[in-house]
C-alpha cells in the first residue's frame, strides 16, 4: 500500500541554498530577501506594488483597517470559504454578510446585489481552488451601487465606492484575461502558506491595483510602515551604520505582520522556477480530468474558461447523487488505501462561531450542496503518474463501492 500525503511543500536544493544564504547572512527577519521577493512578485504578476506579510489573514486585516472598516460597517463574503475570510472582518469590529455561491464554488453576484446597503464598505470575493470569481459582474455591481456608498474616512472618500478585495489565497499562478494577475480587483491578497502553490512556510502578499488617485509608491511605503507597528524604519534599516540611522518614529496605530527574510528565501527559490512547477500541477490536474471524465458519477472542477485558467491549487471533485454521510464514508474508504484526501471547505454557517451569530446553513443551499459532495484530491509536482493512477483507482473504487451499497444509478 502506498502512502500519499495531501499537500507536502516542494523543497529542493535551490530552496535549501536560498535559505542557507539567508541564515548565513546574519539577518533573518525582514530585510533584503523580503524586498527581493516583493519585487519578484511584482514582476511575475504585473501588480503595481507588493507588500509581503506573515499570512493572508494578517494581510487582509491590515487592508481592512487601512480602508477604515470598523464597527457599523458590513463586508460581503461568500458562505463557502475558509474561516479567515470572515474572521478578519470580525477582528475589525465589522459585520460579515454571508451570501451563497454558484456551482463553481465562487460567490454569486446575484446574491451580492441583494445585500448591498449603505453600510457596505467592502466586497471580498474568494478564488476557490485557483478558479477566480466573476469579477466583471462584481465590478458592474459596485459601479451601479456607487450612490449607496457612504465614506467615513479619507481613504474611503478618495476611492468613492465599495472596495473590491480579492481573497486570492488559492490563485497565485491563475491566468485571468491573459495575465497572471486580477486587474479587476482593487486589492489582491495571496497566501504563501505551506500548502499553497508557492510557499514561504507561512506568509502572504498584498498586491495593490488601486486607481491612480492613490499614488502607488506612497501607498506601498505607508503600508510597509503600517505592517511594522507604524514604525518609520524597519530593523534592517535601523541596523545600518551612519549618523542617525537608528532613529525612527511611530506615525500610525499599525500592526506587526511583516514577513521574515528566512521565510521569503523559500518563496524566492520557488518563484524562480514557478512556471515549471505550475506545468507539473497542470499535468496532475489534466490526468485527473481525463480519468474522471469517463465516470458518470463525477463532476470535474473548472480548469479553463473564456477569461481564465486555474492555478490548479485544488482538484475539487464532486460526486453526483450522494449525501454528506456518504461522502464521509467514501473518504474513510479512500484513507484505508493510504491516500490522503480533504474537503474544501466546511461552509461558515456550519461552524459553531457563525451559528452562534445566527447564520443557518439552510439559507445557503448551494454552499451546502457543494460541500456535501466535494472531495479534494492531492495536487502537487512531486506526484508521479503511477501515484496518480493509484489515487484515481482508490477514489473510484471507494465511490463505486458506496454507490453500489446505496443503490445509486445514473
Amino acid at each position: 500500500m502506498k502512502s500519499i500525503p495531501f499537500s507536502p511543500p516542494f523543497i529542493d536544493e535551490d530552496v535549501y541554498a536560498e535559505v542557507k544564504e539567508s541564515l548565513s547572512s546574519g539577518w533573518i527577519t525582514s530585510g533584503p530577501k523580503v524586498k527581493a521577493l516583493e519585487e519578484a512578485v511584482e514582476k511575475y504578476t504585473g501588480a503595481a506594488a507588493c507588500i509581503c506579510v506573515n499570512s493572508w489573514t494578517s494581510g487582509a486585516l491590515l487592508m481592512l483597517k487601512w480602508f477604515g472598516v470598523g464597527p457599523g460597517d458590513e463586508v460581503i463574503v461568500p458562505a463557502y470559504t475558509y474561516s479567515a475570510t470572515a474572521l478578519t472582518v470580525l477582528h475589525c469590529g465589522a459585520t460579515p454578510v454571508l451570501v451563497d455561491v454558484k456551482d463553481d464554488f465562487t460567490i454569486d453576484p446575484k446574491k451580492i446585489a441583494q445585500v448591498i446597503t449603505e453600510k457596505t464598505k467592502v466586497i471580498m470575493p474568494v478564488d476557490i481552488g485557483g478558479w477566480l470569481a466573476d469579477y466583471d459582474s462584481i465590478k458592474a455591481l459596485v459601479a451601479n451601487k456607487k450612490h449607496l456608498f457612504k465614506p467615513a474616512t479619507d481613504v474611503q472618500k478618495k476611492l468613492g465606492r465599495i472596495l473590491v478585495l480579492a481573497d486570492a489565497a488559492h490563485s497565485f499562478g491563475s491566468i485571468y484575461k491573459g495575465r497572471h494577475f486580477n486587474f479587476d480587483a482593487d486589492i489582491v491578497i495571496y497566501s504563501f502558506h505551506a500548502v499553497k502553490n508557492l510557499t514561504t512556510a507561512e506568509g502572504g502578499a498584498i498586491c495593490i491595483n488601486l486607481p491612480e488617485v492613490f499614488e502607488v509608491q506612497e501607498t506601498k511605503k505607508y503600508l510597509k510602515i503600517f505592517s511594522l507597528n507604524g514604525q518609520t524604519k524597519d530593523a534592517f534599516t535601523k541596523s545600518q551604520s551612519g549618523p542617525g540611522a537608528w532613529k525612527y518614529d511611530i506615525i500610525a496605530l499599525g500592526h506587526k505582520v511583516n514577513m521574515p527574510d528566512v521565510c521569503a528565501a523559500i518563496g524566492l527559490a520557488q518563484l524562480k522556477k514557478y512556471d515549471q512547477l505550475q506545468q507539473e500541477r497542470k499535468r496532475v490536474f489534466e490526468y485527473y480530468l481525463k480519468y474522471f471524465s469517463d465516470k458518470k458519477w463525477a463532476i470535474n472542477p473548472p480548469y479553463t474558461g473564456e477569461n481564465q485558467t486555474s492555478s490548479c491549487h485544488l482538484y475539487m471533485l464532486i460526486i453526483k447523487g450522494i449525501a454528506e454521510n456518504q461522502r464521509d464514508k467514501i473518504m474513510d474508504e479512500i484513507s484505508k488505501t493510504g491516500v490522503s484526501v480533504n474537503v474544501h471547505f466546511i461552509p461558515l454557517p456550519m461552524l459553531t462561531l457563525f451559528k452562534k451569530m445566527g447564520f443557518d446553513i439552510e439559507n445557503f443551499p448551494k454552499a451546502y450542496d457543494n460541500y456535501s459532495r466535494e472531495i479534494s484530491l492531492p495536487v502537487y509536482p512531486q506526484l508521479s503518474d503511477s501515484d496518480l493512477e493509484y489515487i484515481c483507482h482508490s477514489v473510484s473504487d471507494a465511490v463505486e463501492k458506496e454507490l453500489t451499497l446505496g443503490k445509486t444509478s445514473f
